[in-house]
């Protein structure tokens, strides 16, 4: 279910103005997570709920982004996608590529205009960083988002301790290979409250070694 409700934000859907969805649960434990509260709680806010919201805020609002948690987590995103589009929003999804069929739906069920992908770690990493086993959900995810030809970005939470410079470099390596041609978007830890509390790394890598494949957000 819906946990909660950011009426306005400039920042989280490129070039558009934008609420933010944010979906209670989530399938990984990312050690850096700073919503854990949200991926253990259960969510109070109905479809109704958020069909009244976007009817109130269509003069105000371009887009909605589906947040979490994992939004994807939610059987009902679909239909919390269909509202926003029947009401002339745009859509965007952030999602840590965990279910590709209900990403491939969404797709290709012309219910989301935009989708944030998570690139946690690489395989040897990735149960390590998420608490997890969903590596190959996550190719499956990305090799989706490519033939698709629709507009994504990749992305990674960046803390130095979880992963050194060799690593970002050999996972964009990675995404080259599987014929990811976008900027692959890379969004530096900061110390807040977090799942493990973590905190700031004490070292910092030569961030001189990335390209201009690369934006960094935070640094």
């Amino acid at each position: 279910m819906i946990y909660d409700i950011t009426p306005f934000t400039s920042l989280d859907y490129p070039n558009e103005l934008a609420c933010i969805v944010w979906i209670a649960g989530c399938n990984m434990r990312c050690k850096y997570c700073y919503n854990y509260e949200m991926i253990q709680a259960k969510g109070s806010l109905s479809e109704i709920d958020l069909k009244n919201f976007l009817l109130k805020r269509k003069d105000f609002l371009d887009g909605v982004v589906f947040s979490g948690g994992e939004c994807t987590y939610d059987k009902e995103l679909k239909s919390y996608a269909k509202i926003a589009k029947d009401l002339g929003y745009l859509v965007k999804v952030d999602t840590n590529g965990s279910s590709p069929d209900i990403i491939s739906e969404l797709v290709y069920g012309d219910l989301v205009d935009y989708v944030a992908l998570d690139f946690k770690a690489l395989e040897d990493k990735f149960d390590y960083v998420t608490s997890s086993n969903f590596f190959n959900h996550f190719v499956k995810t990305l090799d989706i988002l490519i033939e698709s030809n629709m507009t994504f970005e990749v992305r990674t939470t960046w803390h130095f301790d979880l992963l050194s410079i060799d690593d970002i470099l050999q996972m964009k390596a990675f995404l080259k290979k599987r014929g990811y041609k976008n900027k692959y978007y890379l969004q530096k830890f900061l110390e807040v409250d977090n799942l493990t509390k973590l905190k700031t790394p004490l070292k910092t890598p030569d961030l001189s070694l990335l390209d201009e494949d690369f934006v960094l957000r935070g640094f």
